[in-house]
């Protein structure tokens, strides 16, 4: 049986830092922003169902976003105001993107591949996934935001303005729910949260 070195690639999530345009106090890795959002996704799929009467798998939300950024190991992390810069460039990263998906798929061996190109490739019938994904991927955008600014970094103050603009912009009510009962709980020191 031929060697497959997809997870050895994963791994490598790990060394592609995220705000590469900013000054960090601490710095994040993909791999790390991807558990979180995990974590945020998972409970949004959950609030969807419980408080909205919503149907959603909230263990395949939280897979999607465990795996919403690995095609940056290959693309590193372009910064959003580059990425959305023009209809051009977006459309220039978007065929990017799908080569390195395809690239990635490649490591995999034949007869499990078809069960990782939903990850990579996003199929309509699990927009509302997706949807709770990206919620989830910019409410971790704003916690790192706060938590900078908390830390005395003021690079992160217009980001954390325009990050809350998003949000609401998105009209996902499980995600105002995040910011309205889980949010606050951020500006707290460890003593005041346990």
């Amino acid at each position: 049986m031929k060697s497959s070195k997809f997870f050895a690639i994963i791994s490598r999530m790990k060394y592609i830092n995220r705000w590469s345009l900013m000054r960090n106090t601490v710095t994040e890795n993909i791999s790390e922003h991807s558990l979180e959002v995990a974590f945020i996704a998972h409970l949004l799929a959950v609030l969807r169902n419980k408080r909205f009467g919503g149907n959603v798998n909230p263990e395949r939300v939280a897979l999607l976003a465990m795996y919403h950024d690995t095609l940056e190991i290959i693309t590193g992390d372009l910064p959003t105001p580059i990425k959305y810069y023009s209809k051009k460039i977006k459309s220039a990263y978007s065929e990017i993107e799908n080569n390195a998906s395809r690239q990635l798929l490649s490591y995999l061996p034949d007869d499990i591949k078809g069960e990782y190109e939903s990850l990579f490739y996003k199929d309509e019938s699990e927009s509302e996934h997706w949807e709770l994904v990206k919620a989830a991927d910019k409410i971790s955008a704003l916690i790192k935001c706060v938590e900078e600014k908390q830390m005395g970094n003021k690079d992160f103050s217009d980001a954390e303005i325009a990050t809350l603009k998003i949000i609401k912009e998105l009209n996902v009510k499980e995600a105002d729910v995040f910011l309205e009962e889980f949010m606050p709980s951020y500006g707290l020191t460890l003593d005041r949260q346990t």
